[in-house]
């Protein structure tokens, strides 16, 4: 069926549409390249080795935990792998670039937290650790969270939205006022008084999330309900006998999704936006994990001497959120009717 879908027509009309927007095209790459470098964080920012030959073994440490003793070391529970550096017994090790752990101190710093220079090329926060690193360990919280609650949240929004829009009448009116309690509601005052009630992880955050973001989606997809369900191809296929739901799924879901799609880096970008709002005010993942909203904080916390906690998160944000805004424009310009 996706097979089918790409080779639709007017599907690669609005693909040849979406690559002449220049801004928007090269955002679609720069944030698959963002994802990429976060899924292999592991391989561009670790305090451990790729590859390492030790008295003529080779030892995979980035993929394998090995024990002390392996490196003539009985005296300690845990290998720090810097300290090979100076055994002869030492052939060759593969570093990452990076050579910190989001959750690793440098201890050698002259103060916490430390201006950019060699050893951290974008200076340490307020615990030693690495900025840098923290950065592309946080993006992929950050992307987890916001993908994560736009699926949520629109699927619950589809399915509310087409059950509105396909049944009318009462279904509609009563699903209606639950969109207006649920709409006036104060979403990140509620996600902040949950989150100082639970403790705060990443799943939990999405399921609040997804609790309070589905209402606009959901309006949408009812408006494409109730202008599909009274067309030809619809009454054909009710006249047919077929059942409703079968009709719901098969013929009017296929034909609502454009607002699913126009909508859905926005979505992605407010998903991103609102974790990093909650992590700065302290009611977003828990300590130590890598957050640019904990960035941030620190930054407030030293913005008379560490310009850099706030200009290098600032600006992964902004790259970030520029990105995904080009892309939506994009898509929102690929499937506009009046741009044939």
């Amino acid at each position: 069926m996706i097979e089918k879908w790409i080779k639709n027509e007017e599907t690669l009309k609005r693909i040849k549409r979406f690559k002449s927007q220049k801004r928007a095209h090269w955002s679609f790459w720069i944030f698959i390249g963002l994802i990429l470098l976060s899924l292999t964080a592991e391989f561009w920012a670790n305090d451990k080795p790729i590859l390492l030959n030790y008295d003529g073994k080779v030892y995979a440490p980035l993929l394998k935990n090995y024990h002390p003793t392996n490196f003539d070391r009985d005296d300690i529970f845990y290998m720090d792998y810097k300290e090979l550096n100076s055994s002869d017994k030492l052939k060759w090790a593969w570093w990452p670039i990076i050579r910190w752990s989001p959750f690793e101190s440098n201890l050698e710093a002259p103060e916490f937290p430390a201006p950019p220079s060699k050893a951290n090329l974008f200076g340490t926060d307020d615990r030693g650790r690495d900025v840098l690193t923290r950065l592309i360990y946080g993006f992929r919280y950050s992307i987890g969270y916001g993908l994560l609650v736009w699926f949520f949240a629109f699927f619950m929004g589809t399915i509310l939205g087409a059950i509105m829009g396909y049944y009318g009448g009462w279904t509609d009116l009563i699903g209606q006022r639950m969109v207006e309690v649920f709409g006036s509601m104060p979403q990140l005052l509620l996600l902040i008084t949950l989150s100082s009630i639970f403790k705060p992880g990443l799943l939990l955050l999405v399921i609040f999330s997804s609790l309070f973001g589905w209402m606009m989606i959901s309006l949408y997809i009812r408006g494409e309900f109730l202008k599909l369900r009274k067309l030809e191809f619809i009454e054909a296929a009710r006249a047919s006998g077929l059942n409703k739901n079968l009709i719901m799924l098969k013929h009017v879901l296929p034909n609502s999704l454009v607002p699913i799609v126009t909508f859905s880096p926005f979505a992605i970008a407010a998903g991103i936006s609102s974790l990093a709002s909650l992590d700065y005010l302290g009611f977003g993942l828990q300590p130590p994990t890598p957050s640019w909203g904990e960035l941030l904080n620190q930054a407030m916390s030293n913005f008379t001497i560490a310009w850099w906690l706030a200009v290098f998160p600032s600006l992964a944000l902004f790259i970030t959120m520029t990105s995904l805004n080009f892309m939506g424009e994009g898509v929102r310009d690929a499937f506009d009717p009046k741009k044939g």
